[in-house]
């Protein structure tokens, strides 16, 4: 709840910060933290650390949701790495995640963004 606050507020530093707080003190994390995590990092322009993030998910035995790929997805958007979204899209399937017209519209925005429209 409280990552989600700060996703919300615009407070990815702190979002980030209670993360690892948690992954410290062996609070169980799960696929909703991480997500509001991503998010967090999504809203203010941090694709990098929205996707190390989104690398870490399977070290912590978290499983990665639609929603945790629009995130990062989105947060490729923003920055016009088209090629990561893409990416990112691709492994959807490998991770049994069904892409949404959320996930889809992104993507394609990523790579309108990257003038690869």
């Amino acid at each position: 709840v409280a990552i989600s606050a700060c996703e919300k507020a615009g407070q990815w530093q702190l979002a980030l910060s209670l993360l690892h707080s948690m992954i410290d003190v062996r609070v169980e994390t799960d696929v909703i933290t991480y997500s509001a995590a991503i998010s967090a990092c999504q809203k203010d322009g941090r694709w990098q650390r929205a996707l190390n993030l989104l690398s870490l998910m399977p070290d912590a035995w978290v499983v990665p949701n639609e929603i945790t790929y629009n995130a990062a997805i989105s947060a490729c958007e923003k920055d016009s790495q088209w090629q990561l979204a893409l990416h990112l899209l691709s492994l959807m399937p490998d991770e049994r995640v069904v892409p949404s017209e959320i996930t889809y519209s992104a993507a394609i925005s990523a790579c309108e963004k990257g003038s690869q429209w």
